[in-house]
């Protein structure tokens, strides 16, 4: 029984394993890529329709808020978090109170109650009374961290884009030797027996 198996056939078996492991981030960083390049095709494909926010104004009941109001709807909707960088702010032409909690922000519109909370790859939209009345995926900041990082944030750093790189590496310089050796050799076993 051989225990140790010959170069060639380790390499071989080497980049199987590596074409395995990274053919799932080869084809995410592919897509990802594409829509970098081609964003404006791909988010007609992938947009979900608008909210006309000129509704608010028209709002049956709208409720006035001020930076107090903000503050209690942010310890509503997560109690247990800190509340920073409250503040005045402008949001989509409209006069609004701002905070963040954690990674999201509430975003209050001061003349109706109408708020959203808004997250680094997605934003709803909420009436007054919570009641959830459209989504906005950013698609373009998703795949774009997706990109670089190989993950949806940076909770791993650059490590799995750098791993999968250096697996690429490997794969591409691995590929390479399995394909020319073999042809180098016949290439030399041909002239040599030519030779004879």
């Amino acid at each position: 029984m051989r225990i140790f198996q010959p170069p060639e056939r380790t390499l071989k078996t080497l980049h199987s394993w590596l074409g395995i492991l990274i053919l799932p981030w080869i084809l995410v960083i592919g897509m990802t890529g594409l829509y970098l390049n081609h964003w404006q095709f791909v988010n007609r494909v992938l947009t979900q329709a608008s909210y006309d926010e000129s509704q608010f104004d028209r709002w049956p009941n709208p409720v006035e808020q001020n930076l107090e109001d903000t503050i209690l709807l942010a310890q509503t909707l997560w109690p247990d978090s800190s509340v920073r960088n409250v503040e005045f702010t402008n949001y989509h032409d409209r006069e609004a109170s701002t905070l963040t909690a954690g990674r999201t922000q509430l975003i209050v519109d001061l003349a109706t109650g109408h708020y959203w909370l808004k997250t680094q790859f997605r934003r709803r939209t909420y009436t007054p009374e919570g009641t959830l009345l459209h989504t906005k995926t950013y698609w373009g900041a998703l795949f774009k961290s997706i990109h670089e990082y190989g993950w949806f944030d940076r909770r791993f750093g650059t490590w799995l884009a750098d791993i999968t790189a250096s697996a690429m590496v490997l794969f591409g310089l691995s590929g390479i030797y399995l394909f020319t050796a073999p042809r180098l050799r016949r290439r030399k076993n041909r002239r040599a027996r030519m030779g004879a």
